[in-house]
């Protein structure tokens, strides 16, 4: 099934550790490597951290919460019902307020505190409902002092080193510190693994641009963002953070719904295509199908229709006339805060390749940041992240239209590594009479990034 996937547009692979054992996730781990280097690609893992996620304990099975009734939330986790119930954690009852919202269930039940005591909180029910066991339990309006790493994260963390996982997602971030913690963690291990911060709280949207500028790329995790926000303005969250990713040239991941129907049906709705092609169009580097491939009746399926809404949006955005695309926007500047050498050669770079109509853009990566920045600006031309390191050519892989090449030759050989990178990717030129200019970004022989453009032509004679 992983190598099905693959085949019909796979660019990452998630591991959930909210679910499954470490032994689970090395077997799929190991089969996503086998299955990649069977066929000659470079797929990154994501390794997704469950965070301090809240929980309602154990409920009599047949409780139901009507709407007007009132319950006592309270401090332990003995077993309760819909009177009462507790929580697997006691920060509930000694931080929220009285006014302050509990949302269980993916907000599908609501209760506003209305009185509190040392043991408990007393809340009634605005929208009632089922009520059963271990559903998840929201404060929006409660910024509670939780670690942002729990116990088990420690442990996931740890795991993911060991296993060589190329990034991790970091669940639940409200503050910088958040990152910078998980970071210093990382550090101390040795351990150079990119950090994905999921922006899901609105504690996170008051500190985005902080979170932004310690993250290595962000997720919008738009199922508990919908729930701990105002739902109706859930779009224009969505398109806020991708454009402040966009500015700072990081990779952004759009989640959550995007073809959930597909879980059960074998085609989408109107709505959901729809979906998927605006998240494209806002600039979105990735989007991530979850119940749909994890669990769902028709995964192929999905990640099939969800490939054709992509290439299709993208292959009509390259169409578009240079003034209107988003690669030669006046207003877009990225990275220009963090190092303006090399954001400068980045827009040269788009800038350039559409003068000349290059046929496609080479970049030399250490790290892969430049070949970011570039991709931000959504150029007509291929990107190809030229690299020596294979993690660094698979964490590549969720950069939106770069194609990592993992580099064999000395690094002084520029025409002889383009020459076999457009015989290995299929590059132009393709026919027996053209030739094709390409844009070269960087120097592989620099110690350092350099912020050095370089044309060079491929003849047909040195493909032959």
């Amino acid at each position: 099934m992983i190598g099905r996937l693959i085949d019909v547009g796979l660019d990452v692979v998630r591991l959930n550790f909210s679910h499954g054992t470490h032994d689970a996730h090395q077997a799929v781990l190991s089969r996503v490597r086998e299955a990649a280097v069977a066929r000659g690609l470079h797929l990154p893992v994501l390794g997704d951290l469950c965070g301090p996620k809240l929980r309602i304990g154990p409920i009599a099975p047949g409780s139901t919460l009507a709407p007007g009734a009132y319950c006592t939330i309270r401090r332990g986790a003995e077993p309760g019902n819909a009177e009462g119930f507790g929580t697997n954690c006691p920060l509930v009852v000694d931080e929220a307020q009285v006014g302050h919202r509990v949302l269980i269930d993916d907000g599908l039940l609501q209760l506003r505190v209305t009185k509190k005591t040392p043991d408990g909180l007393s809340c009634v029910c605005e929208v009632g409902g089922p009520i059963s066991s271990a559903k998840g339990l929201i404060l929006p309006d409660t910024d509670l002092s939780l670690p942002a790493l729990t116990e088990k994260d420690e442990a996931d963390v740890a795991w993911a080193i060991t296993h060589r996982v190329d990034y991790l997602a970091l669940s639940f971030v409200r503050r910088a510190e958040d990152v910078t913690d998980l970071r210093d963690r990382l550090n101390i291990a040795g351990a150079n693994i990119p950090i994905v911060s999921k922006i899901e709280t609105p504690q996170a949207i008051s500190a985005l641009d902080e979170i932004i500028a310690v993250s290595d790329a962000l997720l919008v995790a738009r199922g508990d963002l919908g729930v701990t926000t105002e739902l109706t303005g859930l779009p224009i969250l969505q398109k806020d953070i991708i454009q402040r990713c966009a500015r700072a040239g990081r990779p952004v991941i759009v989640a959550t719904q995007m073809l959930q129907s597909m879980i059960s049906q074998p085609t989408p709705t109107r709505a959901e295509v729809s979906d998927v092609a605006n998240a494209v169009f806002d600039g979105a580097d990735a989007v991530m199908l979850s119940a749909e491939t994890a669990s769902g009746a028709y995964p192929v399926e999905a990640l099939t229709v969800m490939n054709r809404i992509t290439e299709r949006i993208a292959d009509f955005e390259r169409q578009r006339p240079p003034a209107g695309s988003l690669g030669l926007a006046r207003e877009l500047t990225v990275g220009h805060a963090t190092d303006p050498t090399t954001a400068a050669v980045a827009r040269s770079a788009v800038n350039v390749a559409s003068d000349l109509d290059a046929a496609w853009i080479a970049v030399w990566c250490r790290t892969g940041t430049t070949a970011t920045w570039i991709s931000k600006y959504r150029p007509r031309q291929r990107v190809v992240g030229l690299s020596a390191d294979v993690e660094v050519c698979r964490r590549l892989g969720l950069v939106y239209g770069v194609t990592p090449f993992l580099v064999t030759e000395p690094a002084s050989e520029h025409r002889a590594i383009l020459t076999t990178a457009a015989l290995r990717l299929g590059l132009p030129p393709v026919r027996p009479q053209s030739e094709a200019l390409v844009l070269m970004v960087g120097n592989p022989q620099a110690s350092r990034r350099e912020p050095v453009l370089s044309i060079h032509r491929l003849r047909p004679a040195a493909l032959s």
